[in-house]
């Protein structure tokens, strides 16, 4: 271990560093807990398990949520974070257990990092003949027989529930007769494509249950969220009963918006021009100085590349302050291997590691006990992901600090200069949409695999189901018979439940043979295409080639001195309307379309400057994607009324902006969605904004947007005019994924579109 210096609290940090990058500071005060008398149905070794971990008494909203359960009505406990959610299902799922020898219940957890600390808690209570194991594909073949034949209480996620479980549920079939309780943790994450897949993994969980005579109760933990019971209902397609008074005790936060200061950098001209120091550099040197200072802290990055970058940059300057202190930050994302991520998270546990960037593969409920401080590495996409993030510090009743660094995005800068917009306001509603077509199919395909349909079953599966089975059959992928939808198929149906476009790529090292990660194929093509630059736990790898057929990516080890960015080019045509609203030289529409990309070509950029060093070209194949958009478009006399002189440009700027602020309004991520403008679109004969969905069918978020269109452009318009710029920067207009390399472009005409679309739409 390295000497470090320790501060008396956390917060103290702020004052030792430069308090012209902070916009705001807000003070979450300190919270005291609310305890109850156990329920009276909890059994006394149970009780006397809890004592033997320091709780004496529950605080009032796990015993709600508990006494619900127990009654048998499903629950969703929705509190922040650290409140022991846990609890409320722990008793009632272990009082069943201790009063039925042969009773069941699974647990569902969206990563394999809180399954397995969940797996610890439980085991920690030591009840005897509960047998809690880990069921997922990390479990050993030979281990999975006995799990089947003597768990009581197997944790698992959707993926293998989909994969592993349902498929073979006949050899589940004494576990699903006993089963008694479904868990359904951080169940606020299961949004979008993938939400709307687990909704119906769960249905035919309900399903497999049910014919071997069994209805469990539902137990749901999330976030604080929107309206969580009717998320609930959206996710279980049950009635669900919703805790929301927390009432566990809180430290105090000290929660900080932090913007970048403005550097001098190079564009593709060569000429010197101002743009905001990168925010990963900035949570590098802000984990960095936690460290040197005794803060243990936990930076949270959008991207496995960026949680690799900042902890690369962190260890330098901390090897450089202190020879071998930069052994005590390391990354942690999803795509290592299994051993890596038991590794680390021991060393987190333990005390070994003072730092760690991470995806959000940690923002979940993994108890980090004595971490003091969060960075959060830009605007995570939701106020829900935003308190869970910050909510990892601070755990048992410490004090804590929250930075939240603003990466040059039109988001980000508005959020840190209206702190309004995240303080007091509620957290989102989870967007999931159950019916989408794309998703209800593959899965009434699933369903009918694990055993026929019936009539019977489809009320389950929602009102479209019936309509999406006729177009299966006419297709030839069911055959419908008198006693239900059949199969046809020899092997399982193939579904993709996160969306990420089939098998995952291997990234192999070249020379060795050995796996060093994967990469999902949606990232594929702007990850690991031949030449790009490939960062695994600190060290830089050039990608050699990408074989798309084989799913490999080989790469040999190389420090170049700049970085690669994928651009790509996009179409969009459109295939139909749902819904419009027609006012007068504007139109507003939500519908269907057809988008075509290729990743066409990608950039070296120097490290540190950012100084475009060339576009090389890439040979890659097109991908296809049929999705819902919403669109507006714009007569040009209406533009000419208003002297938008650029009309390309200024489209093209107001596309950027609304799609960086989508997100202020909808359950979701500028990565989950895309965009496309012209001056003149074939289908639409007229200039266009088209702002869609990332993912097939749709999942929610253009529609959302096309109902709260105003507010949504209003908001874009405000932090377009708000900008200090003076023609557009990526804190307003320009977009760090566009294939057109952020050209043309217009500041001043932006806001002249959108104040003709806004003086049209009806309020």
């Amino acid at each position: 271990m390295h000497a470090v210096t320790t501060v008396a609290e956390p917060a103290e940090l702020l004052r030792r560093l430069r308090p012209d990058s902070v916009t705001h500071i807000e003070r979450v005060p300190t919270r005291a807990g609310e305890t109850v008398p156990w329920p009276a149905w909890v059994p006394p070794r149970l009780r006397e398990a809890f004592a033997a971990r320091g709780v004496t008494e529950p605080w009032r909203h796990q015993a709600e949520a508990a006494n619900h359960a127990h009654a048998g009505r499903h629950v969703v406990v929705a509190t922040g974070t650290a409140s022991g959610k846990s609890m409320a299902y722990q008793l009632p799922a272990l009082t069943a257990m201790l009063e039925d020898p042969r009773a069941t219940a699974i647990y569902l957890a969206p990563t394999k990092a809180l399954a397995a600390d969940q797996l610890r808690a439980v085991a920690a209570l030591d009840i005897d003949g509960v047998r809690p194991a880990c069921y997922d594909g990390d479990t050993p073949r030979e281990e999975r027989e006995w799990i089947r034949q003597h768990s009581r209480f197997v944790l698992t996620n959707p993926d293998m529930l989909h994969h592993g479980i349902l498929p073979g549920h006949a050899s589940w079939q004494t576990f699903l007769r006993r089963l008694r309780f479904v868990v359904v943790d951080e169940c606020h994450t299961y949004r979008g494509v993938f939400g709307s897949h687990v909704a119906h993994v769960l249905r035919r969980l309900r399903r497999a249950a049910g014919r071997y005579g069994r209805t469990p109760v539902f137990v749901l933990a999330s976030a604080t969220s929107g309206d969580p019971a009717t998320s609930a209902k959206r996710l279980t397609g049950l009635v669900v009963e919703a805790v929301t008074e927390d009432a566990s005790p809180r430290g105090g936060v000290t929660f900080a918006l932090w913007e970048p200061p403005l550097v001098h950098s190079y564009e593709e001209g060569g000429d010197a021009a101002p743009v905001r120091r990168s925010a990963l550099r900035e949570s590098a040197d802000l984990l960095a100085d936690a460290v040197t200072n005794g803060v243990r802290t936990l930076a949270f990055v959008r991207s496995r590349r960026g949680a690799e970058a900042v902890a690369t940059m962190a260890r330098r300057s901390l090897d450089e302050a202190v020879p071998g202190l930069g052994a005590r930050v390391a990354a942690y994302r999803g795509g290592y291997l299994r051993e890596e991520r038991r590794e680390l998270e021991a060393a987190l546990h333990s005390g070994e590691l003072l730092g760690l960037a991470s995806t959000n593969a940690l923002e979940l409920g993994v108890d980090l006990v004595g971490l003091d401080a969060v960075v959060i590495c830009g605007w995570p996409g939701t106020r829900a992901s935003l308190w869970q993030q910050a909510g990892r510090a601070g755990r048992n009743g410490h004090e804590a600090l929250a930075v939240l660094v603003a990466r040059d995005d039109p988001l980000d800068t508005y959020l840190v200069h209206h702190p309004e917009a995240l303080f007091g306001r509620p957290v989102e509603a989870t967007v999931l949409d159950p019916s989408n077509p794309y998703v209800l199919a593959p899965q009434l395909c699933s369903a009918a695999y694990e055993a026929p349909l019936t009539r019977a079953d489809l009320p389950l599966f929602g009102p479209d189901a019936a309509a999406v089975l006729d177009e299966l059959v006419a297709d030839g992928i069911l055959r419908r018979r008198p006693s239900g939808w059949y199969w046809t198929g020899e092997g399982r149906p193939e579904v993709d439940l996160r969306g990420t476009g089939g098998v995952p790529v291997c990234v192999v090292e070249a020379a060795t043979g050995r796996l060093l990660g994967t990469v999902d194929p949606a990232s594929s093509h702007f990850m690991v295409h031949s030449g790009a630059v490939y960062l695994h736990q600190g060290e830089s790898y050039v990608v050699d080639t990408l074989d798309l057929d084989d799913a490999v990516a080989l790469v040999h080890r190389e420090e170049p001195e700049w970085s690669t960015h994928a651009r790509d080019v996009t179409s969009l045509s459109v295939a139909s309307v749902r819904s419009y609203v027609d006012a007068g030289p504007v139109g507003l529409f939500f519908g269907d379309v057809d988008v075509t990309s290729q990743v066409v070509s990608y950039q070296r950029r120097r490290i540190g400057s950012g100084e475009v060093l060339g576009t090389w070209p890439l040979d890659l194949p097109t991908r296809e994607l049929r999705t819902t958009a919403v669109w507006f478009t714009l007569s040009p006399q209406s533009l000419e009324a208003a002297g938008v002189e650029d009309v390309p440009g200024g489209l093209h700027a107001a596309e950027h902006a609304a799609i960086g602020l989508l997100p202020l309004v909808a359950t979701c991520d500028r990565w989950d969605i895309g965009g496309i403008s012209t001056a003149a679109h074939p289908d639409t004969g007229a200039p266009t904004v088209f702002v869609y969905d990332g993912h097939p069918g749709g999942a929610g978020f253009a529609e959302r947007a096309y109902k709260i269109a105003v507010s949504w452009l209003q908001a874009t318009r405000d932090a377009i005019d708000g900008c200090a710029c003076e023609t557009g920067c990526p804190s307003c207009v320009q977009s760090p994924k566009c294939g057109n390399g952020n050209n043309p472009l217009s500041k001043p005409d932006a806001v002249r579109v959108l104040d003709v679309v806004l003086t049209s739409l009806p309020r």
